[in-house]
């Protein structure tokens, strides 16, 4: 359900100062991402999100989801090398699919790996663009059979317009190329933070997804990189309790 009018354009000016503030100075990649898939999932009123960004090869890869299920199943397209947010990246256009069961005959292995485990029925993917080309996807997901307003489908092109901006800024563009490095670093950063989100998941007895909010919380509460606190608990200079004992962020 959507929210009333003036609490939504309220939420959807939060967001965009959120994210412009982040903009502004030094940031962290991965934060303002999830931090971007959370703000879109409250405004388009879906049940979980994520983003994948291409490597330097153009293999997708996951960088930021809203939980551990949506984690699953952008994993599950990966692994099968088919599904909407794979064909959103490659013709760098929306794909919106409003019932998963009835897109067999588009995508068979995804559909069945998906409907085996049937969390999420819906989804609608939108390319993060640069210059008509695409890096990226934002992927928004639902629980139930569900289409979206076109005005909700041109906020959550704006929302991953915003991602694409956070991930390159001036810094990612020179003289009309886009630097990889960039790039890399954000997937870098990645698999260090699912490192160290699995250390402390298994040391507190934590669900993945109550780990990562607390690193986040850490992170922010101690003004530092998410990617360095989970880069600590991989090195063992940081210790988990000190973690554990943080609240999780809001928003």
């Amino acid at each position: 359900m959507s929210q009333p009018r003036a609490g939504r354009e309220q939420l959807l000016a939060q967001a965009f100062v959120s994210l412009a503030d982040t903009l502004v100075d030094d940031y962290d990649v991965i934060e303002l991402l999830t931090r971007l898939i959370d703000h879109s999932v409250e405004l388009l009123a879906a049940d979980a999100g994520g983003i994948m960004l291409a490597d330097p090869h153009g293999l997708l890869r996951v960088v930021a989801t809203s939980n551990e299920d949506a984690r699953l199943i952008e994993l599950l397209q990966l692994q099968n090398d088919e599904g909407p947010c794979l064909d959103c990246f490659r013709s760098a256009a929306p794909v919106h699919v409003d019932d998963l069961s009835q897109a067999a005959d588009r995508w068979p292995m995804f559909v069945a790996a998906a409907m085996g485990r049937p969390v999420f029925q819906a989804v609608h993917a939108v390319p993060l663009r640069l210059r008509g080309d695409a890096i990226g996807t934002l992927n928004l997901w639902q629980h139930r059979p569900r289409s979206l307003p076109e005005p909700e489908l041109a906020l959550g092109q704006a929302l991953a317009d915003v991602a694409t901006i956070a991930i390159l800024q001036e810094r990612a563009i020179r003289r009309g190329e886009v630097i990889n490095e960039q790039l890399q670093s954000a997937l870098t950063s990645r698999v260090i933070i699912e490192q160290g989100k699995g250390l402390l998941a298994q040391h507190g007895q934590l669900r993945m997804d109550q780990a990562f909010d607390l690193m986040r919380g850490y992170a922010r509460s101690h003004s530092t990189r998410l990617a360095e606190v989970a880069r600590g608990l991989v090195e063992r200079t940081l210790d988990p309790d000190s973690v554990t004992a943080v609240d999780p962020p809001r928003g």
